[in-house]
């Protein structure tokens, strides 16, 4: 027979296909439809021209019907018929004749795909679910399963939200965006292995890559970003406990900063920087920084002079040597020579510029040195050195100077009065040194303070420090607060029962043991029960 329309042996598919198109069509035409399938069924069918049996002219009824169907129906009716269509156009065939040749399906016209794919990704359906009757209507019928949807569907929009807003604060972040994107693409995927799916080795690989590819784009090794980067691969180290590697590379960028200074300054005292803080005739341009994302070339600020680069280079050194000596005295390392030598380096730095600046005045482009907060943080961490050395008497004006730099309203403060006090009950008293005999003491010697004027000072320092964190209230107040009030109560029970008052130490313990068991503050609750022991054991006795 050659090639047709349809083979006569399969009448089933394509009246189911006339069905399943009829089928969007109203209930008054669909009776009448039927009957036309069932006589199109009977005979194969030839072409576009067959499908007019569709289109016989309807009655009174379904006419009157027809002309009030919406627009958005009649196009829907017409991407059945297309559908249809594409169905009858079909031309293989079941002949045996091998000489035929086989002629392929042609694709769907792209519309068409185009249209389905909007039908099936369409939430109407979906929405007009969850509106008034049909929303009882399925609960009615099925509770359990639609307050299950309810939840998939409340699930997988908080995904979404979430998984937009790690994208924006992760991927788009302000840490990645000032770098190129070669840069950001391998911090990205260092910070993925840091933090997200740890990989120590392939961290370690995508940190060094993005060091590499700084150097090889020329960025300025002692700007924020580079020095920021060497920080964090250190902070990284730390965190997984690989102290020693941690210790190598802060060294190494403390070396390199101090290094920087000490060239520059070297260049002033010879001549060569002028008072705008240029080098004189100097005519190459400085290593450039890292833009910000979205920053044009107007909108970048002027690059820094020597004197504003000396100043913010110094100040990053100041805290790298802050923060070398904390992870000397740390208990995994216990170095603590090591620890002091960068502490004390550190404060007398501090101390160094505040006096040059003093002298010689603030030079032009130079800006602000440390913030009082950062340096009073120098001095702290100075004194708790010397108070893990026993050294009381030396942590004592440290952690004084530290409170006066200190923000009255800050939790911190109180911390600081806190270790004052306690430095202050722990100083030894000291006889004042007889002047040899046939000697005449050129000046007035200085009276050593009494055991019961370092208790009192002790006692009014304590006492600062809980009226301190008492009153702080609103967002600055924070759990260090409420740990600087159990603090303060169990230092003030420690010098009542120095002073011999057992019963003012008994109540200041208790007071601190209530309140530390409240916070679930474990340090507290040992060093209050520990001080009930102690006084309890005590024979009370006035001093």
């Amino acid at each position: 027979m050659g090639l047709t329309s349809f083979t006569t042996s399969s009448p089933f598919t394509y009246s189911h296909a006339c069905l399943i198109v009829l089928s969007h069509l109203t209930t008054p035409p669909k009776i009448y439809a039927m009957s036309t399938c069932r006589a199109a069924a009977q005979r194969p069918l030839k072409g576009l021209s067959q499908i007019r049996c569709l289109h016989q002219a309807p009655t009174a009824r379904s006419q009157t019907y027809m002309s009030m169907r919406s627009a958005s129906a009649r196009r829907h009716e017409e991407d059945a018929l297309a559908i249809l269509q594409f169905l009858q156009k079909r031309r293989q065939s079941s002949s045996t004749d091998k000489n035929a040749t086989e002629q392929k399906p042609p694709m769907p016209p792209s519309k068409l795909i185009l249209r389905a794919l909007r039908q099936g990704l369409s939430f109407r359906p979906l929405l007009s679910a969850f509106r008034g009757q049909n929303l009882r209507k399925l609960f009615r019928q099925s509770p359990e399963e639609l307050v299950l949807a309810i939840l998939i569907l409340c699930g997988c929009a908080a995904v979404g939200v979430y998984l937009v807003y790690a994208y924006f604060n992760y991927f788009q972040s302000e840490h990645f965006t000032r770098f190129p994107p070669e840069i950001a693409k391998s911090l990205r995927r260092a910070l993925y292995y840091s933090n997200i799916a740890p990989d120590p080795k392939l961290a370690l690989k995508y940190y060094k890559l993005a060091l590499q590819q700084c150097k090889a784009a020329g960025i300025d090794p002692f700007s924020n970003e580079v020095i920021g980067l060497r920080i964090r691969i250190a902070e990284w180290l730390e965190g997984i406990g690989n102290f020693k590697n941690s210790l190598e590379v802060l060294e190494a960028l403390l070396q390199d900063c101090k290094k920087w200074v000490e060239v520059m300054e070297k260049s002033v005292q010879d001549g060569l920087v002028d008072k705008s803080g240029k080098l004189k005739g100097a005519t190459t341009a400085q290593p450039s920084t890292p833009k910000e994302g979205g920053q044009s070339d107007e909108e970048v600020a002027e690059p820094e002079n020597l004197w504003a680069r000396r100043n913010r280079v110094l100040g990053k050194s100041v805290g790298i040597s802050v923060k070398l000596g904390e992870l000397y005295a740390d208990e995994h390392v216990l170095q603590g020579d090591a620890a002091g030598e960068h502490l004390v380096w550190a404060v007398e730095t501090v101390l160094k510029e505040l006096q040059r600046r003093q002298v010689e005045g603030v030079k032009e482009g130079e800006g602000e040195w440390m913030t009082p907060e950062q340096i009073g943080g120098a001095l702290e961490a100075l004194g708790n050195h010397y108070e893990s050395e026993s050294q009381h008497y030396l942590a004592a004006p440290l952690y004084l100077q530290a409170v006066t730099l200190s923000p009255p309203n800050s939790c911190h403060t109180a911390v600081l009065m806190n270790n004052l006090a306690i430095s202050l009950v722990q100083q030894p008293v000291h006889s004042p040194l007889a002047a040899p005999r046939g000697e005449k003491q050129s000046q007035p010697t200085v009276q050593a303070p009494t055991r019961a004027t370092l208790l009192a000072s002790a006692r009014s320092w304590a006492l600062q420090a809980l009226g301190t964190a008492q009153k702080i209230t609103g967002e600055g107040r924070t759990e260090e607060c409420d740990e600087a009030c159990a603090v303060a109560m169990c230092n003030l029970g420690d010098i009542a029962s120095m002073a011999g008052d057992v019963e003012e130490a008994k109540r200041r313990f208790r007071e601190s043991l209530e309140l530390s068991q409240k916070l679930s503050f474990e340090p507290g609750i040992t060093q209050a029960q520990d001080g009930l022991k102690r006084v309890s054991a005590t024979q009370p006795s006035k001093v």
